[in-house]
């Protein structure tokens, strides 16, 4: 088993509630997305054609695809409407402080 180690990605100022913010994280992109104070982290491709959360919002736990309009729940990786069938993948998160920080497997 792989062990998971956090990474700071934003502060909590930096992430209003119903914003996404996208870093990169040892490589890997990551959507952190605020859900009226809760900080959630899914990977930032939807699974339908891979485009980027970049250029959306939030409507509660939801995020849609700029590109093709597929939906997710941001709490679980749900797929909640078409194009996309296949769940996107989601990460720990943990606020330390101020900082907002997102956990891999190392």
């Amino acid at each position: 088993m792989a062990d998971l180690q956090y990474f700071p990605v934003a502060t909590r100022a930096d992430i209003e509630p119903g914003e996404v913010f996208v870093a990169e994280v040892e490589g890997r992109r990551v959507a952190v997305c605020n859900v009226g104070g809760e900080f959630y982290a899914i990977e930032d491709s939807c699974t339908h054609d891979g485009s980027s959360f970049d250029q959306t919002d939030l409507e509660g736990p939801e995020i849609f695809c700029p590109r093709h309009g597929a939906v997710f729940n941001v709490t679980s990786g749900a797929v909640l409407g078409a194009p996309a069938t296949v769940p996107v993948p989601t990460f720990p998160v943990r606020v330390s402080g101020e900082t907002v920080e997102v956990g891999l497997e190392q």
